[in-house]
């Protein structure tokens, strides 16, 4: 039997305009490097990182409205090799990525969202990086 890694609630934050029962799969181009496919759905236990990931992707992609939803995963999933064990032992951000796909439950509407000054802060984070030095992908 596989380790239970988390209990969740899971949420995935995004720019997807989607209903309850519908999907999200692997297979699609990551929101911040829109060159890779992502051979995995990402996700997290913490609505604030879902809300921060929704933020950044719109950030990216321009006059899109940032959302997250709470998921379900279908299958097994690991934790997220691009966070965990980079900076802190463990998986402190509860970050986790599947395969399978994630089926959507809900939407949250009352997540926190970033200041404006926040998201000023990030935009000019992204726009002094150029698309290639944005950071390393374990897909």
């Amino acid at each position: 039997m596989a380790e239970v890694l988390d209990e969740g609630p899971f949420f995935h934050g995004t720019i997807a305009d989607l209903r309850v029962g519908d999907f999200l799969m692997a297979g699609r181009r990551s929101n911040y490097r829109p060159e890779v496919v992502m051979n995995h759905i990402y996700f997290t236990a913490l609505v604030n990182g879902a809300g921060l990931a929704a933020e950044i992707a719109a950030l990216i992609e321009g006059d899109t409205v940032p959302r997250v939803y709470l998921v379900e995963p279908t299958g097994a999933y690991e934790n997220d090799p691009n966070v965990t064990d980079k900076k802190f032992p463990g998986n402190p951000t509860r970050s986790y990525r599947s395969s399978a796909p994630l089926r959507i439950v809900g939407e949250i509407t009352d997540w926190p969202r970033l200041t404006p000054e926040a998201l000023q802060m990030w935009r000019e984070r992204l726009i002094a990086l150029p698309s290639d030095e944005r950071g390393e992908i374990i897909n």
